[in-house]
């Protein structure tokens, strides 16, 4: 990583423990007090324009190329988009079959960042030697919980290989349902992977009590201001507001007491959701369209919102598996209060997440109708109505796939809006707080810039999916400063 200074500039190139190219620059006054700070993303794809033309069936296995990390939210929010368009609802088994997918990803994806990234952070410290600040230091100190945490993933793993037919890149959701069952051995086989998988997440959280919670210093960074944002909070949920992954199009979006703003159907989401444009990075800003862009800040007035982990659970009024349930409460209990608004409270709600998915997952290989044959239905292009809008809750928040067709069923316009997207307004504001907290007097070091970089990391971000529109060309401007700031040269490109 290239950590390096110059005149009132510090620059963090590329940032660490995420997915996809970024970078932090940290614009400094004369004083040495940080003036602003910018979360930028240096990468482009163009998903949303080569969509065009291709028949919506085949899109669900384009889409999940956007991303080698979250492929299976981009499979299954397009597959909910597709049954809109061609006017079908799959049968129970099908959805079933497709809800232990989402489930298994949520389990896969939460596994990866939490013990791989979130955690050297949260709880190695100064405690580790220089190189160790890593995956590698967590399987150091706690072997065994590092042992388990592989096999909890190799199981969620094998759960998206049997249900999407392909461990990463999953195939199998169609319009209708699903193209393949699977056996009632291969439903003992989930309740297994579930079951290890609930007690894996109650591993995970008397470490988080035993390591984290215990330690006054991580706590008292957690609980300070540089890590808290007052925000509103958006979700999928079901009909009783409850956590739910995949099944439901309801949206909701809550304020900084919790108390419900707006609630629509995904159908209807350009109504409430806008899009923000910067010039100083290829990432755009999702705001809240009744409410307005104010710029990058946060409350009340402000239309930004978050999504992922812990907005998830400041949402959903409950979750209806029980020991995740006792577990959300008990964190709000510790956070003094719903909503909690601690950005790195993100971590703690993953880990109740992990734990809501395997007992999900327990419950759904139980029901008989887990191996029944009847898991797709038909379609005919004559019922097909030309426009879907797909959305689940992948792992990092709020997805969105809306698709328009012509008669038979190309694709004419797409429209992605990934969680990262979705929080890229508070990624900036999150870093630009933890550089206010962490930058005096010009002054900062090694351990200042890693915790500014846990501002971001807790997002979870991942770039590749979020970046994802292109015009054919690449409208691009540069701007050259002098060491006072003052701008010299522009550099356009714009068509």
């Amino acid at each position: 990583m290239d950590k390096k200074k110059t005149k009132n500039i510090v620059t963090i190139h590329p940032v660490t423990r995420l997915e996809g190219l970024a970078k932090i620059t940290i614009l400094l006054n004369n004083a040495g007090r940080v003036e602003n700070a910018y979360y930028q993303v240096v990468e482009l794809r163009g998903f949303e324009r080569f969509l065009q033309g291709r028949p919506i069936e085949e899109v669900l296995r384009i889409t999940p190329r956007i991303c080698g990390v979250c492929p299976t939210p981009h499979h299954l929010a397009p597959a909910k988009a597709a049954d809109q368009i061609y006017n079908v609802e799959p049968p129970k088994t099908g959805k079933m079959l497709r809800e232990i997918m989402a489930l298994a990803h949520v389990v896969h994806s939460h596994i990866l960042h939490y013990y791989a990234f979130a955690l050297p952070d949260l709880i190695l410290g100064e405690k580790s030697k220089p190189g160790t600040h890593n995956i590698l230091g967590i399987a150091h100190q706690f072997p065994e919980v590092a042992k388990k945490a592989i096999r909890a993933r190799a199981y969620a793993q094998e759960a998206q290989a049997m249900t999407g037919a392909k461990a990463t890149h999953p195939v199998t959701a169609l319009p209708g349902g699903i193209s393949k069952g699977i056996t009632k051995e291969d439903a003992e086989k989930l309740w297994k992977w579930g079951k290890y998988i609930v007690e894996f997440g109650q591993l995970g959280l008397e470490v988080w009590e035993q390591e984290v919670r215990k330690n006054k210093k991580m706590m008292n960074l957690i609980n300070s201001d540089a890590y808290k944002m007052d925000s509103y909070y958006m979700s999928v949920v079901d009909d009783d507001n409850a956590l739910d992954f995949y099944h439901s199009n309801i949206v909701r979006v809550v304020d900084s007491n919790g108390k419900e703003k707006f609630k629509f159907e995904a159908k209807d989401y350009l109504d409430y959701i806008a899009e923000h444009v910067e010039p100083w990075t290829y990432l755009k800003f999702p705001f809240l369209k009744k409410i307005g862009w104010k710029g990058l800040v946060y409350g009340p007035d402000s239309g930004i919102y978050r999504v992922n982990s812990l907005a998830r659970l400041n949402v959903v009024d409950n979750i209806k598996t029980p020991l995740a349930n006792e577990a959300m409460q008990h964190m709000y209990e510790v956070f003094g209060g719903k909503p909690a608004h601690h950005t790195l409270g993100f971590n703690w709600a993953r880990l109740i997440e992990i734990l809501h998915c395997g007992e999900r997952m327990v419950e759904l290989a139980e029901d008989k109708d887990i191996y029944s044959n009847d898991y797709r239905i038909p379609v005919e292009k004559k019922n097909i109505t030309g426009e879907g809008v797909g959305v689940i809750e992948a792992p990092r928040g709020t997805l969105y796939h809306h698709y328009k067709t012509d008669d038979e069923g190309k694709v004419i316009k797409a429209n992605i809006i990934v969680a990262t997207t979705n929080n890229n307004g508070p990624i900036c504001i999150s870093v630009k707080q933890a550089a206010e907290a962490m930058v005096h007097a010009g002054q900062y070091n090694e351990d200042d810039l890693n915790k500014i970089e846990m501002a971001f990391r807790a997002y979870d971000p991942c770039l590749a999916c979020a970046t994802h529109a292109m015009y054919g060309h690449m409208p691009m401007v540069v701007e050259i400063y002098d060491e006072n700031k003052n701008k010299i040269r522009e550099l356009k490109r714009l068509n």
